[in-house]
């Protein structure tokens, strides 16, 4: 009984899936309307969704394009926030609308590894940075610190 209690009150992760969309040596970037962050299109997987479908879901609805993944780029560990993030390499399909805003997003560009402005969420950044190391093999890390102290303005106290 005793380990069925605890089986039960076991902490329970949320699993993301987010989108590093690629054309042209440019990445896609999503500014929220929320916070003045730009970040990477995702979010939470859903009940009875496969991950392929989060990742496609997630992109169409915060910047209406269609994307096809790559490969996996890295699992992400955040215990702190109780996630689990996957990140996908993806390409726009031959189909896809151009990227554009949403109610979740405010602007879009499409930017170079040398461009990334300095309020880009410094988990996303990571990512990027992770991609760009173009490795066959997915990276495996542990995203420990607080969305509190990501969100802090750059340069800020």
């Amino acid at each position: 009984m005793e380990r069925e209690q605890r089986a039960a009150d076991s902490p329970r992760f949320r699993i993301g899936v987010f989108a590093i969309v690629e054309r042209d040596g440019r990445y896609l970037l999503a500014h929220r309307r929320d916070i003045d962050w730009w970040n990477l299109p995702g979010g939470g997987l859903e009940f009875d969704e496969t991950v392929e479908e989060g990742v496609l879901r997630e992109v169409r609805e915060e910047v209406g394009a269609s994307v096809e993944i790559v490969r996996l780029v890295g699992v992400y560990s955040k215990p702190r926030k109780r996630e689990v993030v996957l990140t996908f390499l993806c390409h726009l399909t031959s189909d896809s609308p151009e990227p554009t805003v949403s109610d979740e997003v405010s602007q879009i560009a499409w930017l170079l590894p040398t461009a990334f402005p300095t309020n880009l969420l410094p988990k996303h950044r990571q990512r990027l940075e992770d991609v760009l190391q173009d490795r066959k093999e997915a990276i495996l890390r542990a995203q420990t610190t607080a969305s509190e102290e990501d969100q802090r303005p750059p340069g800020g106290l």
